[in-house]
């Protein structure tokens, strides 16, 4: 593969976080790529010498340089269809993403995961139990850490991939022990032409897969091929994975046997329930125990900015859930907790819902919403689906109206359903901002 890569016309297209670990890769080949970005500034350019690389193109994409290469790879945020790029693969140009280049170097086993929500929990609740496990997991991918700065770390024993759709529309050869696809809602129609299409871009984890692990309600996760598959939900299935009832409490099973009560799990939610037993299958796939599996339900702490408690002031619970950037994360981050809380469930939501139909949230709304406040760009749609909503400018006004609003026993939910863009530098920022606006309640 290496003679290959020599002898091509590469170029680098996006020089964000995985296309400069693309470039660094690339160059430990002994490749010199020609680099293009469509922005003016990239961020983190002058970590690349430029006499090292074979030209870099700031601006417009050229269509006829990128036309002139033979391999061509592009960053997940820019899209496939981008016309440069289309006219490149006219002219004979192979176009891959970063994942595709890191299947054809990587000689490791490979766990991965994919889900409009999710993903990132049961990647990390995966790494951690195969860690315990005794097993050098590492895990890469949409989660932080890029493929190709993974794949240098020689000490690795099993790599865990998340992948969004956008890596794996630019990935053909990726053999994984296992590979999960969690759930599929409306998410990123702005770049897709529809669900089905959507859908189809995170089917194509189960390619070469030995395991196709799935979920048993939701019907657009169903790999439709021909490998082993496990369908999963929270009703026991035929091979054993599950909730069942023993000592009169329910219980987390998974593969036959009990493994421990619901109660000692260091998650709560129902979402997350269902996000332990994908880990659990996917880390059994890759040779971890029982023992750690449960042993790292009791003990994960869980991630930043998702179904996270932020605070318990006078008996109001304060949870952020801002890495809820789309509709079916809302409805999970709902359904999952409504059942723990006593008193009412008090929303704030709204932003950028990047083209979903948000009258997809109005049954849960009005199912298990007592009170919703509604701010950002598409605040406004939201606030419609729900009458006595209430709609604000900022999210400390939001923070403020809902200490208002709350009384003990209550929980106050920051689950935006949408991007955080139109008024937040990331969901981080607005998850941050969230967690001091509630602190400075006190």
């Amino acid at each position: 593969m290496q003679a290959k890569l020599t002898a091509k016309r590469i170029a680098v297209v996006g020089l964000g976080l995985s296309g400069l670990a693309t470039v660094r890769f690339l160059l430990s080949k002994g490749v010199k790529p020609v680099l293009m970005d469509t922005r003016k500034q990239p961020a983190a350019l002058e970590q690349i010498s430029p006499e090292k690389v074979d030209g870099i193109y700031l601006g417009e994409l050229d269509a006829n340089r990128l036309a002139q290469m033979e391999l061509i790879i592009v960053s997940p945020g820019l899209s496939i269809k981008h016309p440069a790029l289309r006219f490149a693969r006219l002219q004979g140009a192979e176009v891959i993403g970063d994942v595709e280049l890191f299947a054809r170097f990587n000689t490791k086993p490979v766990v991965a995961i994919t889900g409009s929500n999710g993903k990132s929990t049961v990647t990390m609740l995966v790494e951690a139990m195969l860690k315990q496990s005794g097993i050098a997991a590492v895990a890469a991918g949409n989660i932080g850490l890029p493929v190709l700065e993974a794949i240098a770390q020689p000490a690795t024993a099993v790599f865990v991939l998340e992948l969004s759709s956008f890596q794996l529309e630019t990935t053909d050869n990726l053999h994984t022990l296992a590979s999960a696809n969690l759930n599929v809602s409306a998410d990123h129609l702005d770049r897709y032409t529809d669900m089905a299409e959507y859908a189809e871009a995170k089917r194509r984890i189960f390619r070469h897969s030995k395991l196709a692990i799935y979920n048993a309600e939701d019907a657009l996760t169903r790999p439709g091929s021909q490998q082993p598959e496990l369908a999963l939900s929270l009703k026991l299935n035929q091979e054993g994975y599950g909730i069942v009832v023993q000592q009169q409490q329910p219980w987390l099973q998974i593969a036959g046997e009990a493994l421990l009560p619901l109660s000692e799990m260091s998650l709560f939610g129902e979402h997350n329930q269902f996000n332990a037993l994908v880990a659990a299958a996917l880390t059994l796939a890759a040779g971890g125990n029982r023992q750690a599996i449960a042993e790292t339900l009791r003990t994960f702490k869980g991630l930043s900015h998702r179904c996270e408690l932020v605070a318990e002031l006078n008996g109001v619970r304060w949870v952020n859930d801002s890495k809820a950037t789309n509709i079916g994360a809302t409805h999970a981050a709902l359904a999952g907790l409504r059942s723990s809380v006593a008193g009412k469930l008090i929303l704030i939501a709204g932003g950028d819902a990047k083209g979903a139909d948000v009258t997809e949230l109005q049954a849960v709304l009005t199912q298990d919403v007592q009170e919703l406040i509604t701010l950002g760009q598409d605040g406004p749609a939201i606030a419609a689906l729900k009458p006595g909503s209430k709609t604000v400018k900022t999210l400390q006004q939001a923070v403020r109206l809902a200490a208002d609003l709350a009384k003990p026993g209550d929980m106050v939910l920051l689950s935006p359903a949408c991007a955080s863009l139109d008024m937040f530098k990331s969901y981080a920022d607005r998850g941050e901002q969230f967690a001091k606006a509630v602190k400075e309640l006190k």
